[in-house]
């Protein structure tokens, strides 16, 4: 374990949704082991919501001196990680006041959507969700694609949030190294310095 850097925030509270076979719990594996290896005591938890067909999943990463509890309360997210748009908008009242959603600009159609029985929300109903936030679109998805990999987009997403953490590649790079397969650690990485890649050319402020 690293002493903690001393330009990162006392604690950090991390929320990351998405649906079933995003590799939302894999992103949140890896944010549990960079917290470990800055210093931080940890926790972490998961809501499942049938993942293996598609429903919700909902993962706590919680960073500080000292964690009581790995569930993050509503309204107490400093940053909200969403694999799929309406995951961003079904768990906006996650995100604190001031906070930052970074949002995969990628849509999957739940069933009810489909079959006319519920409203798949507009990029513009999102952006009303977040108002006072800090909102930052992730082409995450596009990509995965253009690297050959439709599923990597989570790691293009956590190359985006490193951007915003201010952890050294060299961290991020070790802990994608244990946390992924061999024969897909290079791929893994080319995803996540396309998301640095695509925050750097961007003006985030």
């Amino acid at each position: 374990m690293s002493e903690q850097p001393t330009h990162l925030p006392a604690q950090i509270n991390l929320a990351l949704v998405g649906v079933g076979g995003q590799g939302t719990i894999l992103a949140s594996n890896v944010l549990a082991e960079l917290g470990m290896r800055a210093g931080y005591d940890v926790k972490k938890a998961e809501v499942h919501g049938m993942s293996q067909r598609g429903g919700s999943v909902v993962s706590h990463v919680r960073w500080a001196p000292l964690v009581h509890s790995p569930i993050i309360p509503a309204g107490g997210a400093d940053v909200l990680v969403a694999f799929e748009k309406m995951e961003a908008a079904r768990y906006a009242a996650l995100l604190r006041p001031g906070g930052t959603v970074l949002v995969n600009d990628y849509a999957i159609e739940p069933i009810t959507v489909i079959t006319g029985g519920a409203h798949y929300p507009d990029d513009a109903e999102i952006e009303s969700l977040f108002a006072g936030a800090r909102l930052v679109w992730v082409h995450g998805a596009r990509v995965a694609d253009e690297l050959g990999n439709k599923h990597v987009a989570n790691v293009v997403l956590l190359g985006a949030l490193s951007t915003l953490l201010g952890l050294p590649e060299t961290e991020w790079a070790a802990v994608l190294d244990r946390r992924v397969k061999a024969a897909h650690v290079e791929i893994n990485h080319r995803a996540f310095a396309a998301g640095r890649d695509e925050l750097a050319a961007r003006s985030v402020s």
